[in-house]
């Protein structure tokens, strides 16, 4: 019998862990971590800039490891922003520019090692299937599992509909 379930997350676990060790591996030239991977690019992307909270939605990282992320990344000239100020944008500076300009490369040599023996073809619907395994999680998560819980800390069970 396939292990289906066993494959799938040992697989993702995995990618998950290889990519934070190239994103490590890659920010020790510049004394970072690989948190500042993903806020260099998003800020790229974002060239009026973003508030933390918009960056942590982004990023998917907590607030406080966002804000963190931000002082260190300031401190080395790459961010600018008034961190007296409630929802300040942040936004790059040119070292910042420079610095994900060089995110950029390292990223799209890590996706071609990735993609490697791959066609576009082949690259682009493995990212779309991807994309709906997460789209289907994310609405069995929210649609069935968090409504079950929302049933039982109501004093329902399940069976009673």
């Amino acid at each position: 019998m396939e292990k289906i379930f066993e494959h799938f997350t040992v697989a993702i676990l995995k990618l998950n862990k290889l990519v934070q060790k190239i994103k490590t591996y890659e920010m020790e030239e510049f004394g970072l971590k690989a948190i500042h991977v993903m806020c260099g690019y998003y800020l790229s992307e974002h060239p009026d800039g973003l508030t933390a909270s918009e960056l942590s939605k982004l990023t998917l990282e907590d607030k406080a490891a966002i804000s963190r992320a931000l002082i260190a990344m300031r401190k080395k000239g790459l961010v600018a922003y008034d961190p007296k100020t409630y929802n300040a944008e942040i936004v790059l500076t040119d070292e910042g520019r420079r610095f994900a300009a060089a995110v950029g490369e390292k990223a799209a040599r890590a996706v071609e090692a990735g993609s490697a023996n791959q066609t576009d073809e082949e690259r682009i619907e493995f990212y779309k299937k991807l994309g709906a395994i997460v789209d289907n999680l994310t609405e069995y998560y929210y649609g069935n599992l968090t409504k079950g819980r929302e049933r039982k800390s109501n004093g329902q069970n399940s069976t009673d509909e």
